[in-house]
Formats: structure tokens, C-alpha cells, sequence
């Protein structure tokens, strides 16, 4: 899918996920990309499967779904999945979601003023259609280009979509035609049965009890007021809740997460701190875990709530549950990184083709019990990479990467220190240029674990004219030529007390212009 993909989302920035299901839906084996859309996507089937049951489906057909009020998550992620048949009988799907570059809605590229869901994009409700008939050339394909402002990006990106569900496919028949049928149906269900085996093994060695923790989203981008996302653990035998009480109620503006989102982010954070990495992330893992929420809440919005910038809280989720394992498993979480989606879109028009620059910029990494944090990077449940320079050079020209490096002290302090934001610059080459954002870090800092200490906290700001405009987390602002526009991430977070940091490393970390020596003696009292 990437190979094949159009737009610098899904081709640089690899945006996308795929994975291979039983007939049943049930997830078997999925690809090492994006937790945060893998999670849920067994659920995101059950909502077209019980509109059109499986039974119902014939070659050429696929499910589609983006609605986030009808088991999906934010509008540009769309799940198509494709019924897999061998010598006439159903034995598995294919399925894919790629991160859409605009689905339309009220401003390009993103719209983070949007007062409900439907200013977001098109909508994709549980649905099936058939690929030759509707699709290809057809009034399903014809009726999305007509409604987006890079159709032939978004078009292309669907078409990759379509090719890898294509690819599993044949890929399971030759399994199929090699070992047959039913036994790779038997061995899709070992599969599940061995995760979710060692999964409920590895509970079984974590003492009972209930854990609370809590995180903060800075605002919700029209006060000044922190949201909070509370999470109480309960780890009972070889059985975990997660309950999400105690959360604020929603918001008008789009950071609600809806609940396929906060399932996928809550599955992420304890199958990365509970579980062993060559455990198979499957419907296995899924079995021994149980998620609720009320109703009406920042976690699980009622319609039509704004859902765009819902990793926002997505990470907030993924924070609270860390927090509440790390008063009984403190040796398997990793301190508050960056853990932001700071999605930046920079957008023209043209004269009648809009050109439409979208990333999503990750920073430091949060310091664990035995490891420093990485430095620049995607956080954890979005997990992309960066877009390269020489890629936006080719793709655009209404601005231009003038500035991109690591930001020296951005990192928290401890036993282990957090890594590094970064910060990249744009210079503006036309007037007229719209630039929309939704991040967050930038009023609240990401803290420190067990001693550590915060991290710095990220900005937004424009050089024009000689001054610095400071920008907003969230909003949206119109660019002139010769701006400078800077985003700058936050770091990670420290583990542990910085007293106990090693000598070496501290010296390691002045070579290497990580800290300089000013930092390293106040929270250290040594350069080495």
C-alpha cells in the first residue's frame, strides 16, 4: 500500500496500516505500523459486518468504513476490507486504512474550528459496495472526487488500498491452495488461542488490585482549562479492566475520541507494558481485556461531537492507564514523551488545484527504567516517520524547508534522561497560504517518572517582519510570503532520580550537544 500510495502521508509518511482476519473478522496477523488504527479494526468489521452480514458478500465486494459514531475513529482514517473466497467458499478478509490526505469538510487539510463531525469530511457509514461496479469509475468513485480537494492523491491512496487488500488476498489462496482451507482455518485460531494464552500467563504474574492514574490534555482550544483523563487498572487473575470514570465530559471542539479510538490507545498501552514484544498482537490479546467509559465523556462522545484531533486525548488515555501500571509494574513503563500528534497542515490554492501539505511531527520519547529516550521521533501509538525535505521539494511550492534540527535541553532529566524534540521551519513562498494545526505539550509539560524530571514543553511561532507571532496549539491562520512558520515538539520526560545518573553518560550526553554544560550542573552538579 505505501509503495503504491499518492500522497506524501501515506507514501513518506507511511500513515497506513494493514492486517488479515478470520471469516469471523478476527484479527490474525497485522503489520507493524500504526497502533493506533490497528487496535480496533476487528471492531471497525463488526459494525459493517452487522449492517451486511458476511454471508451476504460475493467476490468483488468490500466493506467501508470511516464513521466514528458507527465503530470507526476520525473521518481521514478509512477501513476497507475485502472478503477473501478460495473455490467458492469465504475463508478470511483482507483489510486496510489509510490515513486520507482531506475527505473535504470546511477547511483543507484539516479543519480544527469544526463544530460537529459532518464539518470534518464525508462521511463512509458501515456500508458495502462492489469493486468493479462502484468503485472503478463508478458513482461510489465519481461521488468522492467530486466532494475532496486532491482527488488525485486521495483517489490514488484508495487505489493503494485497494491493491494491498488485493495482495493479502491472493497471498492467503496460495496458503489455501497449498495446504488447504481448513487447515489454515485451524491455524488462524491457534494463532489467537496462543496470544491470548500467554497474554492471560502473563497477567496471572502481576498482583491484584486496582491502580488510578491520570493525564492532561492542555486545553480544548477556546479556554485555558486542562482536560482530564482518568483510568483505573484493575488486574484480577489472568483478567485486566480498564475504566475510564472520572473523565471530563466532551468538548465543542474536535479532541473528543471516539470509542474505537480509545479502545485502540488502551490496548496499546497495556499490551506494550504488560505483555512480551513477540507476543502476536491479535483478537487473542484482546480477549482477557475489558474497556468502558461513560457516555457523553471526553473517551466515548455521543453525535455529533467533533472527533478530528481525538489522538490528542487517544494519548492521554495511553498516559493515564502507564501511570496507574507504574504503582505495580514501575520497571515496565517509560516516563510522558512528546506523545502528541502536533498535525500540521500548510494548504494553496492554485488557481483551481488546491495543494495540500500534511505531517504529523512526533518529539522526544519518555526515558524508561533502563534505556534513555529517543530523540525525534513519532509517538507511540502513531508511530510514522517523517516526511522527507527532498520529498516537500518536489511536491510543493507555496513554501519551502528552511530549518530542521534537534532542540539541545529539550529532554527531561534522570536515571535516564528523555530524549530530544526537534523543530522544523517553513518559509511561506505565496500569499494566501492557509495553515491549520492541532497539537498539544504546549501548556502542560510532559512529566517525569519516579524522580525524573519534566521535559520542555512545545510551541508554534511566525517570524514576520522581524517579530514572532506565537501561535495557539489549535487553530488555524492564513500565511503570507516570507513567513517563517517553526513548530517546535516537546521532549521526554526523565526516569528516576537524576542523582543516580552515571558519570559517563552525563559526560556523553555534553559531547554529544544533547545538554549543554550549564544544564548538565543544574540537575546533575557535574558535566562528567
Amino acid at each position: 500500500m505505501i509503495r503504491s500510495s499518492y500522497s506524501n502521508i501515506v507514501r513518506e509518511a507511511q500513515d497506513a496500516s494493514a492486517a488479515l482476519f478470520d471469516r469471523d473478522g478476527n484479527v490474525v496477523a497485522q503489520a507493524e505500523l500504526i497502533p493506533m488504527q490497528l487496535g480496533p479494526m476487528s471492531e471497525i468489521f463488526r459494525a459493517c459486518a452487522a449492517v451486511h452480514p458476511v454471508h451476504t458478500l460475493k467476490e468483488g465486494d468490500f466493506y467501508i468504513n470511516n464513521d466514528p459514531y458507527g465503530g470507526g475513529q476520525h473521518l481521514q482514517d478509512v477501513f476497507i476490507y475485502s472478503p477473501i473466497f478460495f473455490e467458492g467458499t469465504l475463508v478470511g478478509f483482507a483489510g486496510t486504512t489509510a490515513h486520507h490526505l482531506d475527505l473535504g469538510g470546511g477547511n483543507p487539510g484539516l479543519t480544527p474550528d469544526a463544530v460537529d463531525v459532518h464539518a470534518e469530511g464525508i462521511i463512509f457509514p458501515p456500508s458495502v459496495y462492489n469493486y468493479q461496479r462502484d468503485w472503478c469509475d463508478g458513482p461510489l468513485e465519481r461521488l468522492v472526487a467530486a466532494n475532496i480537494r486532491v482527488p488525485s492523491q486521495t483517489i490514488g491512496d484508495f487505489y493503494a488500498q485497494f491493491a494491498a487488500n488485493s495482495i493479502g488476498a491472493e497471498r492467503i489462496k496460495q496458503l489455501c491452495g497449498k495446504y488447504g482451507a481448513s487447515m489454515i482455518a485451524r491455524v488462524m485460531t491457534e494463532l489467537v488461542d496462543y496470544s491470548e494464552r500467554r497474554f492471560r500467563a502473563a497477567l496471572q504474574a502481576i498482583p491484584d488490585g486496582t491502580y488510578y492514574g491520570e493525564a492532561h490534555v492542555d486545553d480544548d482550544g477556546l479556554t485555558p482549562d486542562p482536560l482530564t483523563v482518568r483510568a483505573a487498572v484493575t488486574i484480577a487473575g489472568d483478567t485486566i479492566s480498564v475504566d475510564y470514570t472520572g473523565t471530563v465530559g466532551q468538548v465543542r471542539r474536535n479532541l473528543n475520541c471516539p470509542w474505537a479510538s480509545t479502545i485502540s490507545a488502551t490496548l496499546s498501552a497495556v499490551k506494550s507494558a504488560l505483555t512480551s514484544p513477540d507476543i502476536p498482537f491479535n483478537e487473542g490479546v484482546k480477549k482477557p481485556i475489558r474497556i468502558t467509559a461513560p457516555k457523553g465523556t471526553l473517551v466515548n462522545p455521543n453525535y455529533p461531537a467533533p472527533v478530528r484531533a481525538r489522538m490528542l486525548t487517544a494519548y492521554r488515555c495511553f498516559n493515564a492507564v502507564l501511570k496507574a501500571l507504574a504503582h505495580v509494574v514501575p520497571d515496565r513503563v517509560i516516563a510522558d514523551g512528546n506523545d502528541s500528534t502536533d498535525v500540521t497542515s500548510i494548504a494553496y490554492l492554485d488557481g483551481d488545484r488546491y495543494r495540500v501539505y500534511l505531517e504529523v511531527f512526533g518529539g522526544g520519547y519518555g526515558a524508561g527504567p533502563r534505556l534513555d529516550g529517543c530523540h525525534a521521533v513519532d509517538s507511540p501509538l502513531s508511530n510514522c516517520t517523517n516526511t522527507p525535505v527532498e520529498a516537500t521539494d518536489m511536491d510543493f511550492e507555496h513554501f519551502r524547508i528552511v530549518g530542521y534540527g534537534l532542540i539541545p535541553d529539550s529532554c527531561g532529566h534522570g536515571r535516564r534522561r528523555g530524549g530530544l524534540g526537534f523543530f522544523r521551519s517553513f518559509e511561506i513562498l505565496k500569499d494566501g497560504v492557509n495553515l491549520a494545526i492541532y497539537a498539544d505539550r504546549f501548556r502542560l509539560a510532559p512529566a517525569g517518572l519516579l524522580g525524573g524530571t519534566e521535559a520542555t514543553r512545545a510551541r508554534c511561532e511566525i517570524e514576520r517582519g522581524g517579530k514572532i507571532i506565537s501561535l495557539p496549539s489549535k487553530g488555524r491562520v492564513d500565511l503570507f510570503a516570507g513567513d517563517i512558520l517553526t513548530l517546535y515538539t516537546a521532549g521526554g520526560g526523565g526516569y528516576g532520580p537524576p542523582a543516580e545518573r552515571e558519570p559517563a553518560l552525563i559526560a556523553k550526553d555534553v559531547a554529544e550537544g544533547i545538554i549543554t554544560e550549564a544544564t548538565a550542573m543544574s540537575f546533575y552538579g557535574r558535566t562528567g
